[in-house]
């Protein structure tokens, strides 16, 4: 395959019509490699418009490419911003944060995902990313506040304790609901409010064990 030609197609037949217009998140999906992050048996799907399974029986996939675009460009991030993944997967999404952020914390419970996203980060050259093993869902509050979490998997809704974990002005994106109709949402916190903002709609494979966190509380 010619990735660059495929990376290129990508970019002008998937992501521009689904209007990911963004300079600085295109410039990162042409720097950081998907196809160096994609389970070998799957490598020919590497930039195909479809989940690609992870692992096994596991339910653990990447996203879309479209989902990932369209989830960097609303988190919109700056310059050494302090982030949190919840589920790493196998890297891919923590190395797309890490081309901006300060410095990358990602969440994976299955410990041999977290395995292969470490040696795909260390191959990758990416070196602010850690990948932590452990349930995700309550966040990292040893590195907390955090400017910008991402959730790389759908969950029931958002549960308090993760946005608490967000600095001022910090954002967070997740994909919250139940198939057929999920909703791909950023939330923004102000002062000790947080604002909802409904992007698009989609279908995702959950995080494992995500639960039914209770809805936040506006």
């Amino acid at each position: 395959m010619n990735y660059e030609q495929a990376r290129f197609n990508m970019i002008e037949q998937q992501l521009r019509p689904w209007k990911v217009l963004d300079p600085n998140v295109l410039e990162e999906l042409f720097l950081v490699k998907r196809e160096e992050f994609v389970p070998p048996a799957y490598s020919g799907l590497a930039f195909a418009d479809t989940e690609i399974p992870l692992r096994g029986g596991a339910r653990a996939s990447m996203f879309p490419p479209k989902v990932e675009a369209r989830a960097l460009q609303a988190l919109a991030m700056k310059k050494h911003e302090n982030v949190l993944e919840i589920g790493t997967g196998s890297g891919y999404m923590a190395a797309l944060l890490g081309t901006h952020a300060d410095h990358v914390w990602s969440m994976e419970i299955d410990p041999q995902l977290a395995d292969t996203a470490r040696e795909n980060l260390r191959r990758a050259g990416v070196s602010n990313v850690t990948v932590e093993t452990g349930n995700g869902m309550a966040g990292l509050a040893a590195h907390a506040p955090y400017d910008v979490i991402m959730v790389s998997g759908a969950m029931a809704a958002v549960s308090p304790a993760l946005l608490d974990q967000l600095k001022p002005g910090g954002r967070l994106f997740a994909i919250e609901g139940e198939a057929p109709a999920m909703e791909a949402v950023l939330y923004t916190r102000v002062d000790k409010d947080f604002r909802r903002l409904a992007i698009f709609e989609t279908v995702v494979a959950f995080l494992q064990d995500c639960g039914q966190p209770p809805k936040f509380a506006f």
